[in-house]
């Protein structure tokens, strides 16, 4: 059954993007991209949920929810069937982060042991993939894509960078954190 496409954005978001001018692409780029870390990171809060699958189905939410705003954002027409499927085929694309999402909710089933190595591995890779995804689609929407001409094989390299990237974001976070807490610990030995 085919489905027309929608228009679904917040009323405040849709009065902002309204009411600006045409965007540069650059302000665009920006906004997408804003958009897109967001949604990262209300993914790797919905992988947090304790409840096997409810918090995969939850963050397959998320990620069409994204896709939705990304397609308002780039004009794009958006039609919800042709984004689930279109989730889903690029998570297909990355079989090993999906493979190990499915792993880990499956894994919050057994008790303590199993909800407590989920509870670190799920966020991470929820918010992994739905950076991936996010810039993947605000790539292709840059060229001028659509939704119905998205081949996710075409972005497989794109989505392998991306990866690294967000690898390379988070071990950074914790490389920063470790050194400011350094300088701290070595500030107070000299004070003493």
């Amino acid at each position: 059954m085919a489905q027309k496409p929608t228009e679904s954005v917040s009323p405040e978001k849709n009065e902002a993007i309204a009411d600006s001018p045409e965007m540069t692409p650059e302000q665009r780029n920006e906004v997408a991209s804003k958009l897109v870390d967001r949604f990262a990171i209300w993914s790797g809060v919905a992988g947090l949920l304790p409840l096997p699958v409810i918090d995969t189905i939850a963050v397959g939410g998320l990620q069409l929810q994204m896709l939705r705003r990304l397609s308002q954002i780039y004009e794009v027409a958006f039609a919800e069937n042709s984004g689930k499927a279109l989730i889903a085929s690029t998570a297909g694309a990355m079989i090993p982060a999906t493979s190990g999402i499915g792993a880990a909710s499956v894994l919050k089933a057994v008790p303590i042991f199993g909800t407590i190595v989920a509870g670190f591995v799920m966020p991470v890779l929820s918010a992994g993939a739905t950076y991936a995804i996010g810039k993947a689609f605000i790539q292709h929407f840059t060229t001028g894509g659509t939704l119905l001409d998205f081949n996710p094989p075409d972005y497989r390299e794109f989505i392998k960078a991306q990866k690294e990237k967000w690898d390379s974001r988070k071990a950074g976070s914790k490389i920063s954190q470790s050194s400011s807490s350094e300088s701290t610990t070595g500030a107070a030995a000299t004070s003493s």
